[in-house]
């Protein structure tokens, strides 16, 4: 069994956080001042995100290990389809194990900047599931993450066809789904409930981003096609011109999501801190988290 379908074993809970490489060496510094706080509510692992064509991957490869060496944590790195041939994934996934790294978040990716389509590369792979079948293959020991959307992914022809899609990829060797981000539980809800109807068994874990900046979120939720509940985005409103408000108003949604999913009995809650830790922190700190 791998380390991640053992984190989300019977009786146990998931906690994750995802993190993405820094440009600078400034940022690097404030990236571990913040996951030094973060890793005191005890993660089951950190993930960290991979550039499009393999933009960031040594950076990535040097978060990610550093993680692993200086938390003694589990870790997963992103992998994506863009831009890469089979044998430049094989090579990449050597020495993230050589380094420790024993999970990956296997995805498509999006197209690079400037492109509106995805286009696979010669010797490469088009879908999701082909990568994870790959690396099942070549590394069977490998956690295998894949990525879920309650709301239905952008390219998806209809509901239906995106969780086809879905199975494919636990089908060919996935362990756990994590979610993009959403703000209604009830598309969560949803989801789990048709995923379950269509056989898929495997842990689902949503994805959370709590809302620090309510112009930052208006395009990151553009971006992915997440919908922002009316009342939320007016109460962000109220506080245009104060960001220390618009705080405020994030981080008691988010604890209101996070509390009533909790209840629900999610395996485990997977965080999207863009690097920073106050946001989650008082997420965490006003639930009593399962350990």
């Amino acid at each position: 069994m791998t380390s991640l379908a053992q984190t989300y074993g019977p009786g146990k809970f998931g906690l994750s956080f995802e993190l993405f490489p820094p440009k600078t060496d400034a940022g690097v510094k404030s990236l571990f001042r913040h996951t030094d706080r973060l890793v005191e509510f005890q993660p089951s692992y950190i993930t960290c995100t991979y550039g499009a064509g393999g933009s960031t991957q040594e950076r990535t490869l040097g978060v990610i290990s550093e993680v692993r060496s200086r938390y003694q944590l589990p870790v997963a790195t992103h992998l994506t389809c863009v831009g890469s041939t089979a044998q430049q994934l094989r090579s990449y996934l050597q020495r993230a194990w050589e380094l420790d790294v024993q999970n990956v978040v296997a995805l498509r990716g999006d197209p690079p900047q400037g492109e509106t389509e995805f286009q696979a590369t010669e010797g490469g792979f088009s879908y999701a599931n082909e990568l994870v079948e790959f690396i099942r293959g070549e590394f069977p020991d490998m956690g295998i993450v894949v990525g879920g959307y309650p709301e239905t992914h952008q390219e998806a022809v209809s509901p239906a066809e995106d969780l086809a899609n879905l199975k494919r990829k636990v089908d060919a060797g996935a362990d756990v789904i994590i979610t993009q981000l959403f703000y209604d539980n009830a598309d969560f809800f949803n989801f789990r409930a048709r995923a379950d109807e269509l056989g898929i068994s495997v842990p689902i874990v949503p994805g959370l981003l709590p809302v620090t900046n309510g112009a930052q979120i208006q395009r990151i939720a553009a971006l992915c096609g997440a919908k922002l509940p009316e009342a939320f985005v007016a109460d962000l409103q109220k506080h245009e011109d104060d960001p220390a408000g618009q705080f405020e108003v994030g981080v008691e949604f988010a604890t209101r999501q996070t509390a009533e999913l909790l209840e629900a009995g999610v395996p485990g809650i997977h965080f999207y801190v863009l690097n920073k830790s106050e946001a989650a922190e008082r997420v965490l700190g006003a639930l009593d988290l399962p350990r």
